[in-house]
Formats: C-alpha cells, structure tokens, sequence
C-alpha cells in the first residue's frame, strides 16, 4: 500500500463515520424540536423517534412522478441530499478537524450549500407547477440575502484566526478561549437568524404548513414523495444540525477533542449533545414565541442578521 493511500484511509474513514453519525441524529433532532414545541403549547407532541418512523415510511413507497418532468426533477433530491452531506464533512463535529478540511474552509462550505439549494430550487421549477415556482422564487429571495450573512459571520472568525480553513478556525477558539467581544456576540446573533431563515422555521416559514400564502420551503416539494420526499426531509434535518454544529464550534466550542483517545472523543461527545441541545430549545423558544411574518417582512428580518454579521466583522477588522 502506497503511503498517500495509507494516509488517505483514517481520513475518509473519519468522514464516513461523522456523516454516519450526523445522519443518525438528524432526524431524532428534528423530531425533538417538534415535540418540545408542542409540550410548550400543552400538547403531547410527537414520539422522539417519529422522524426515522416517517423516513422508513417514505422510503419504502414507490416514488410519484409527474410525466412532464426531466431528469433535472429526480436529480434535484439526490443532489441536496449530496451536498448536505458533503458540506457535513467539512465542519469540525467532535474532534478539532474536519475529515475533509483540506478540500476547502468557509467558501467551499457556504458554496456547497449553495449548490444544494440551486439543485431544489431548479428540480422544483422544472414540473412547471406554480406552486414549485412560488416556493423557489421565495427561496432564492431569502438566499440572497442569507448567504452573504452566513459568509460574513462565519469571516469574523476567520478574520480573528487568519485562516479560512473551519479546523484552524476551531484550534483557534480554543487557543484562545471563547470570549464576550462585541465582534462575537454579533456575529452569533447574526448566525443564529440564520440558522432560523435555512432550516425553514417560524418566524421565516412554517414547516407544519401547507397554505398557499405561507409556503416557502414546503412549496418546493410539495410534488415529492416517496424515496425522492425522505432524500429532501433528510438531507433538511441534516442541514438544521449542521447549522448548529456550527453555532457550537465557534462560539461555544469547549470539550471537543484535540485527540484521537476513545476517552477524548466519548467527552467531546457528551459535549456536542448538550450544546446542541441548548441550542434547540432556544430555537423551539423562538418558534414558540414569535408569529409567522408575512412574506415581505421576511426580507427585512434577514437583512438584520446581514447587518449584524457586518457590524461583527468591521468591529473585528478595527
């Protein structure tokens, strides 16, 4: 065996396992965040394992589709799902390095992303029904107004490491220690409006909708079902968790492991679940306590997290 291939094998190895990992825990995520939201309306909510009883459910149905679609309309599921996750193989998770860090940092991620969101949000126009148009016209609106916050919260770090690379950006939090900085703190705030705005959540969208008036995300695959529905709900719950994986690795990235040790990795672990537990309940908080915005107001919300990510990054730069 080749030495590049010798070396190559822990890292694929190491990304195969994240993926894995970041697969299962998705939909028990989503299902979770479903369940506290409802408990917080005195309701009983839905069991925690619904979202994989659904996912089983569409996966073993024969997939629908319309005559007039291309094949752009079957690829547009089998490439968000892709992305999501490549995309998971480029964020540090439990230990203080992507497995794929070297292919890119924050470009190559906000890109892969992007190019996710294209394939939906082409797939969804290609049926010609208005209802996909609607839903892919809204998507692209907030987009263009969530992707560049995304870039410029996640440039404040990268700014303060010096590096665009995710792991050097996690090494150096830790060097370093989390800290209050105004540049943080607005950063954070911008970041978390847009993990709201992606994931589809009120006050951007409502996810347990289907009114004509209020969908968005739900507009795009209403012609989905099947295997083609369980690639897009998946690869969503997927990219809500990596959103906030995200939040926990650069602000709050204390207990990840700087080593390989089966006991480094069961503490970052422990870690990662708890962050990111906290995490969804003040996203279940938000949805629980604020009202769907009309449509045109959207725009405006996103645009705050857009002036945030750019305040956090011109204080850091001064």
């Amino acid at each position: 065996m080749t030495p590049a291939i010798s070396d190559a094998l822990p890292t694929i190895g190491l990304a195969m396992l994240q993926v894995a990992g970041m697969l299962a825990v998705a939909p028990l995520l989503k299902a979770g965040i479903r369940r506290m939201k409802a408990r917080l309306q005195n309701r009983q909510g839905p069991p925690l394992l619904q979202g994989y009883y659904d996912l089983a459910k569409l996966l073993g149905k024969e997939p629908v589709r319309s005559e007039t679609a291309s094949w752009v309309y079957a690829a547009g599921p089998r490439v968000y799902f892709a992305a999501a996750v490549a995309a998971t193989m480029l964020v540090p998770v439990l230990i203080a390095a992507a497995p794929l860090e070297a292919a890119g940092g924050i470009l190559l991620l906000v890109g892969t992303l992007a190019l996710g969101r294209f394939a939906l949000a082409t797939a969804a126009l290609d049926t010609g029904s208005p209802f996909g148009g609607m839903g892919a016209s809204r998507d692209m609106t907030i987009a263009a107004l969530a992707e560049p916050a995304l870039m410029l919260g996640l440039f404040t770090s990268a700014l303060a490491a010096g590096s665009l690379n995710l792991g050097g950006l996690v090494r150096n939090v830790l060097q370093h220690g989390a800290t209050v900085h105004p540049a943080d703190l607005l950063a954070f705030a911008g970041l978390f409006i847009i993990v709201i705005a992606e994931t589809g959540r009120i006050p951007v969208d409502n996810p347990a909708t289907h009114l004509e008036l209020t969908m968005i995300h739900e507009a795009m695959v209403l012609e989905y079902a099947g295997p083609d529905l369980a690639l897009v709900e998946w690869a969503s719950a997927l990219k809500e968790l990596l959103y906030l994986t995200l939040l926990v690795d650069f602000f709050l990235p204390m207990g990840i492991a700087t080593s390989a040790s089966p006991g480094a990795i069961f503490v970052a672990l422990l870690a990662w679940a708890g962050k990111v537990f906290l995490l969804a309940i003040a996203v279940t908080i938000a949805e629980s306590t604020n009202a769907k915005l009309r449509l045109f107001r959207v725009p405006e919300l996103v645009s705050i997290s857009l002036g945030f990510a750019f305040l956090a990054l011109a204080i850091r730069f001064l």
